[in-house]
């Protein structure tokens, strides 16, 4: 009967006991409970803004980012086909924290949620990195977390768009195309100060590392490359003159270079799937909602 909290915006309650029958439902094993409980606390924190995002319009989720020696004991798959299906661990512990949000949280479409589209990511999303794979420590690591700990981040994303790149033998090709997959003139990233994962393969990762790039030089050179001039941005999506004012940017300067990334420590970047020159970017939502980190207990 341990209460974790209330679910928004519906507001029913999720004690240990809810959260464990979600899991049943889902198809997690028990031995995924911890990391249910530990995703379930961490949604609700404030400033997430699980109940802004439970009745936007957007298709957005709390994608969940698991490090950590549990995350392997599970079988949570971070390689091959580690955002799609065929891992049970991956889909039903994104799965319970869905079904809590829809039935305790009351999200459902047409109802509290105005989502005009959603997204399959709405249906699942938990993964881990590929740790056999990166040459880079983890984003828990890199964070001030020690391997040993058992880490969840979340964070607020759309589904992955896939950046194929089997051309670029150098870092700074490479970055800069993916730098421009992460600009959209659609994206919320462009207009406010909003979280974005991006999942570079093993193959990409590497091929940074083998120039001497660490994790945070590469996380830097991305924020750096991701830009578009106003005057890009102009041509559609959401440019508006009062945005770019509320950013501190004069609206006529048509050559003025926005940023997708405003703050590097907000570009969550990860080492994922299988061998393959693609990298995934996933855009985020607005700034009322901070991705969240935390250790959980077994």
């Amino acid at each position: 009967d341990e209460l974790i909290g209330s679910i928004p915006p519906a507001g029913g309650v999720a004690t240990v006991r809810d959260v464990a029958v979600h899991a049943v439902m889902a198809g997690c094993k028990p031995e995924y409970l911890p990391v249910v409980l530990g995703a379930t606390a961490l949604i609700l924190r404030e400033e997430l803004n699980m109940g802004g995002v439970q009745c936007t319009m957007h298709g957005v989720a709390p994608l969940l980012i698991v490090n950590g020696p549990h995350a392997e004991r599970i079988g949570l798959r971070g390689g091959n086909g580690c955002f799609g299906p065929g891992f049970r661990a991956n889909a039903t512990i994104g799965r319970a924290i869905r079904l809590m949000l829809l039935n305790l949280g009351g999200g459902i479409p047409g109802l509290a949620s105005a989502t005009v589209f959603a997204s399959p990511i709405r249906y699942t999303a938990c993964l881990t990195e590929h740790m056999a794979r990166s040459p880079w420590e983890s984003l828990a690591v890199s964070r001030g977390y020690f391997p040993e700990d058992n880490v969840i981040t979340c964070a607020m994303v759309e589904s992955p768009r896939l950046h194929f790149d089997d051309v670029s033998t150098e870092p700074q090709r490479l970055l800069a195309g993916i730098g421009d997959a992460m600009t959209a003139p659609g994206s919320w990233n462009m207009w406010f100060n909003s979280d974005m994962v991006v999942a570079m393969s093993p193959q990409h990762a590497q091929l940074c590392a083998d120039a001497g790039m660490s994790r945070g030089a590469v996380q830097h050179r991305l924020c750096e490359l991701a830009v578009r001039p106003q005057k890009n941005l102009k041509r559609g999506g959401n440019w508006r003159p009062e945005r770019a004012r509320a950013m501190g940017i004069d609206p006529e300067d048509d050559e003025i270079a926005i940023k997708a990334v405003k703050d590097p420590d907000r570009l969550h970047l990860i080492v994922a799937g299988g061998m393959g020159p693609v990298t995934a970017i996933c855009h985020g939502w607005n700034e009322s909602s901070h991705s969240v980190h935390g250790s959980y207990a077994l």
